[in-house]
Parts: C-alpha cells; structure tokens; sequence
C-alpha cells in the first residue's frame, strides 16, 4: 500500500517538502558548531570548486552547512529513494544528477566533470546507494583526478538523534538537539595516478572520513558508527552503481 503511493508524484512531492521543512526545523532549533570551516573556504577564496565526500548515513543534515553563494551538483542514484533525497535537496537550491560514477563514466559523470570545469562543486557519497557502510569505492577518485579538483571530506553528528535500522544507519537528528559538522583538509588525486596510487588514495579517503565521522561523534557524546566488516581481507565487494551521495 505505501509503496502504491509512493508512485504519486503528488505525494513524493509533499514528503519532500516535509523532509524539507523537518531538516531546517531542526537546524534553527538546535545549536550547530562548525569545525575546519577554513578547508573549503580557502578553496572558495582561491575562486576554485571541490569534490564534497560524506557517508550516505550522514546525508541529511548537509544543505544547511552549504552556502547557498555555492553551486553544487550532487550525484543522486536512479532508484526511488534517491529521487525523493533529489527532490528534497532541491528546496535548498542543490542541483542533482542521477546516475553512477563507477569507473568507466556515464552521463552522470559527464555532468560532474562539466560542473566542475565551469567552477561550480559537486557532492558525493561514496559509500551510496547501497554500501557498504562507510567503505569508499574509488569513483571519487576518479573524479578528482580526471578533473584536478581536491577532494575534501565532510561528517555530522547530532547530540539527540535517532539512528535507522538500515543498512547506512541513517542519522535523523531530532529537533531541539544540535551537533557538530568537521571538515577534512582537501585531498589532491594527481593526474597520472595509476591504480595502485588510486587505490591507495581510495583507502586514506576511507579512513579519513571514518576518523571524521568518529570525531563528529565523540564531540556529541556518542559511540560512533562502525563500517561495514570487509567481505574479505582484500577489497569490499561493491555494487555496481555504488558512488551516489544520496
């Protein structure tokens, strides 16, 4: 029956606008401390764009620490849930692209690489839309060195929040609550990365928006979420369309 209505464009919109409306409730009930904001903003000021990289988990609360003098393209995946978050982000003013970004390009490529000649930024969850939780695949990587745009990773957490029983554990902060966002120092991918060096930079991305993420957690008083145990002891198996930030 819900997924019936889902199916209306009529009500996917007015949940949209809810989900909207709940995140800026939140964020003007609650007090909000901004950590690292000088990484971004010294790229900004060189009149440069970036590559912004979080845990789908810690998707919702990102439109409000964006500057709306910022365009960003966020990379959104193809399937319904992705295009609720499209419509809902869209409130705030953030362009979307659905698609993937696994090696290989695709049209959603095509526009991140676009974006990001033209100067304007691009969001990414590399662990999105379907995990695992908090292991990066390298389609960032990628990005990053086809266009010579930094990386620069960003983590949320709430200090009162509830924590879904999905397969990102999903981070709905309550009203009245607060929290913490940390931004990462930039990371440069160099353009004759090879696929050792691009595995490596894969891997420190990974670790370092986990010690973000931990970060954000512990300054909230909170246990933080742990990634998803490796299937192996080499590399995670990963979905084909696995490098959506939403």
């Amino acid at each position: 029956m819900i997924k019936k209505y889902l199916k209306s464009d009529r009500v996917r919109d007015r949940l949209c606008s809810l989900a909207a409306r709940y995140i800026s409730l939140v964020f003007a009930t609650g007090r909000w401390e901004e950590i690292g904001r000088q990484h971004p903003e010294a790229v900004w000021n060189a009149g440069k764009p970036f590559i912004l990289s979080f845990w789908h988990g810690r998707l919702l609360m990102m439109p409000k620490v964006w500057p709306a003098s910022q365009p960003i393209h966020m990379l959104i995946s193809q399937h319904r849930d992705g295009q609720l978050i499209a419509r809902t982000v869209g409130h705030f003013g953030i362009h979307t692209a659905a698609g993937s970004s696994t090696r290989g390009g695709s049209g959603a490529l095509r526009v991140m690489l676009k974006a990001l000649k033209t100067g304007e930024n691009v969001g990414i969850t590399p662990d999105g839309p379907r995990g695992p939780r908090q292991r990066a695949t390298d389609g960032v990587i990628h990005i990053a060195r086809m266009s010579g745009a930094p990386v620069i990773p960003l983590a949320y957490a709430a200090r009162r929040r509830r924590l879904l029983d999905s397969w990102d554990r999903f981070m709905v902060p309550l009203p009245f609550s607060g929290g913490v966002f940390v931004w990462g120092e930039p990371m440069i991918v160099p353009r004759d990365a090879d696929a050792a060096v691009i595995e490596h930079l894969r891997a420190e991305l990974e670790a370092r928006m986990n010690a973000l993420t931990a970060e954000a957690d512990r300054r909230v008083g909170h246990r933080t979420t742990e990634p998803a145990p490796l299937p192996d002891a080499d590399r995670p198996e990963r979905e084909e369309e696995a490098a959506a930030p939403c």
